[in-house]
């Protein structure tokens, strides 16, 4: 869309979809402490980017419930998220030892002013999002808050402290027989594996760097185990790949993981750390490289739930986020971004758009890549089929009742 023109369809299917976007206005003010790599700002400088390109005008907006105890503990432990609801700054060294428990009040997930607010504020928007998909009120459902995926039932881990992904998901099973995970995070998504690695009900895919954080995950052999053998899938990639490389695993190997699973409704976990420049990861992916997993995945038609995850370039998270929301309502951008409230963020350029990184070495040698297809499609295809569950007496739904968001 150019700025107040016209929409134009960008998926690849050419359709409109209806979608719903939630977005927290306090969620940009909290603070993981100075130096630290996560920034919520860059949720706040996402919407905004939303605002000015006026592709808010397209979707539903909403404000989400904050996610309640009860919703946490769907996955998380009862004496984790009571520790979560009381440790703050001010008691921390009170609780140095069910922080060293909990792995919070680590470098990577320290405490902070506002702890427990944030977690329910990022997960309630995703769970808001995947019940509004559930009710069939949109085709599409966005949270840029959400998709910390490496929180564990009992444990914060890599800046997570909340699991929503693994919590969206459940509330998907709710009214969906098989659920597709796919994350894009440059780090395995190893707390969403790690929760439903013995089920058929989820399929998680994952694509990320080899030998980064968490290390002892993401294996191309972490296939899933007991009822859950084959619903996992792993592709390792290494340093430098670029946009035509990933793609040529990418499309196959979700072409065939719908072809053969099936499944009924879609996560797509859109980490912004697997973009060139990022400083935790070594990719070498464009914006309009990233942007085409979630127009793939669109174009299957599904129930799609976008949730965010890692980022911390914070001038390429925003830009990377609207664009993929207007990929998503499937309208198109120019280039020249338009001033907005945070503007200087995204000089020298000022544009939409990055080149790759000019020189970087793509690690992912043609047959390295080859050897990696040939062995994640044939571990897909020994499921024999999609899985037939029964559904079982299940927890009332997540709240959608949500305020709608003034724009004003």
């Amino acid at each position: 869309m150019e700025t107040g023109g016209n929409s134009l369809p960008s998926g690849a299917d050419g359709k409109k979809r209806k979608v719903s976007y939630y977005y927290d206005h306090l969620i940009g003010n909290y603070h993981y402490g100075s130096g630290h790599s996560m920034k919520p700002l860059r949720i706040a400088m996402t919407h905004d980017l939303l605002l000015k390109y006026r592709v808010l005008d397209n979707m539903q907006v909403f404000k989400p419930i904050k996610a309640t105890s009860y919703d946490l503990r769907q996955f998380h432990s009862d004496e984790y998220i009571s520790f979560l609801k009381r440790i703050t700054p001010d008691n921390a060294k009170e609780l140095a030892g069910l922080c060293k428990i909990y792995d919070v009040n680590s470098n990577d997930c320290p405490v902070f002013d506002g702890l427990y607010d944030y977690c329910t504020s990022y997960t309630g928007g995703s769970l808001s999002a995947a019940a509004r998909l559930n009710e069939g009120s949109s085709d599409i459902a966005i949270n840029w808050s959400g998709g910390l995926h490496h929180a564990k039932c009992s444990a914060a881990s890599g800046f997570c402290y909340v699991n929503d992904a693994v919590l969206a998901i459940t509330e998907l099973l709710k009214h969906r027989q098989r659920v597709l995970y796919v994350d894009i995070d440059v780090h395995h998504g190893d707390g969403v594996e790690e929760a439903f690695y013995q089920t058929e009900r989820v399929m998680t895919v994952s694509f990320h760097q080899r030998c980064i954080f968490p290390y002892k995950t993401g294996f191309i052999d972490h296939i899933g185990s007991d009822q859950g053998k084959y619903h996992a899938v792993n592709v390792p990639l290494d340093d430098g790949i670029t946009d035509d490389t990933y793609h040529s695993l990418f499309k196959p190997i979700i072409s065939k993981v719908m072809e053969v699973y099936r499944p009924e409704a879609l996560v797509l976990q859109c980490g912004a750390d697997s973009l060139a420049r990022d400083p935790l990861g070594s990719f070498n992916l464009t914006i309009k490289g990233h942007a085409e997993c979630v127009n793939f995945i669109r174009s299957f038609n599904l129930p799609l739930l976008l949730l965010g995850g890692g980022g911390y370039c914070l001038r390429n998270v925003p830009r990377c986020w609207a664009y993929e929301t207007a990929v998503a309502v499937g309208v198109e951008l120019q280039n020249d971004l338009p001033s907005n409230d945070f503007y200087a963020y995204f000089g020298p350029h000022y544009t939409l758009h990055d080149p790759p990184i000019k020189g970087l070495e793509n690690k992912n040698s043609t047959s390295s890549l080859e050897k990696i297809k040939t062995r994640v499609l044939d571990n897909i295809s020994k499921l024999e089929h999609a899985p037939s569950v029964q559904f079982q007496e299940r927890p009332p739904d997540a709240s959608v009742d949500v305020q709608l968001f003034s724009l004003n």
